[in-house]
């Protein structure tokens, strides 16, 4: 059995969608541990400030992208910034996302080489297995942009991992990634429902049916989008998933296992 200094643990850095009202809302940013290995899913605005906050930025051993909405993506400017001009010696940093990432920041700061000068960056691929430290990340393509990616996080020993869905369009896609007891950590944009088809996101009713499908052992809701009700949302997975459901807020921890 895996003790508690092995278990997974998961530090909610950032939740928000797009744009909230809610205050405190920011991009999404999700820091995950097992042991001495500590990697982070998506960096999206505001996420930095809070990473620095829990670790030192530059100790993590990779970092993963989902997909290249800035909500996802847009805080690796700030976190470039620190490892190339505030630690000496410099730092650098995997990053494992989407194929076009490392354009993209280039693009924004007009400078072909401004990723390159601390950030390492990998393309996912559909179905890929990575390995970082003690964890092994699975990484499958998802509706939403045309490279988007959901990852199952696992420390390989059998007990139950994180899925992450990154924004998902169609809940079906996630059920390659989730074994049975794994936890499941969704977005959920339009909350009760109903949502705009094409935007190519998760409602309640997705969730909820997704979790009772693959007998996910606990709902961790994120995402939501302006405009809808918080305790509605979750009420509205819990009447068709038996499990536990909690809708999570920067700051959030557990263990999961």
């Amino acid at each position: 059995m895996t003790n508690a200094t092995e278990a997974l643990t998961l530090t909610v850095l950032g939740a928000g969608p797009a744009y909230s009202d809610h205050p405190g809302a920011i991009g999404a940013g999700y820091l995950v541990g097992h042991g001495s290995t500590h990697i982070v899913l998506d960096l999206g605005q505001g996420v930095f400030t809070r990473l620095a906050g829990e670790i030192e930025p530059s100790s993590l051993d990779a970092l993963f992208v989902t997909h290249l909405h800035p909500d996802h993506f847009v805080d690796l400017v700030p976190l470039r910034h620190y490892l190339r001009w505030e630690l000496r010696p410099e730092r650098r940093l995997r990053v494992i996302g989407p194929r076009e990432l490392g354009d993209r920041l280039d693009a924004l700061h007009g400078d072909p080489g401004f990723t390159a000068a601390a950030l390492d960056v990998e393309a996912v691929t559909d179905g890929e297995l990575v390995t970082v430290g003690s964890l092994e990340l699975s990484a499958r393509r998802v509706l939403h942009t045309d490279d988007s990616y959901a990852f199952r996080v696992s420390a390989g020993d059998g007990t139950p991992a994180l899925v992450y869905s990154g924004d998902c369009g169609r809940a079906d896609d996630l059920l390659p990634l989730i074994r049975p007891g794994d936890a499941l950590l969704s977005e959920v944009s339009f909350g009760i429902g109903p949502g705009d088809p094409d935007a190519a996101h998760l409602d309640a009713a997705d969730v909820g049916n997704l979790a009772t499908r693959s007998g996910a052992g606990r709902v961790l809701l994120t995402h939501l989008q302006m405009g809808y009700g918080r305790q509605a949302t979750v009420d509205a997975v819990r009447a068709l998933y038996d499990g536990p459901v909690d809708l999570v807020e920067p700051g959030f921890r557990t263990t999961l296992g």
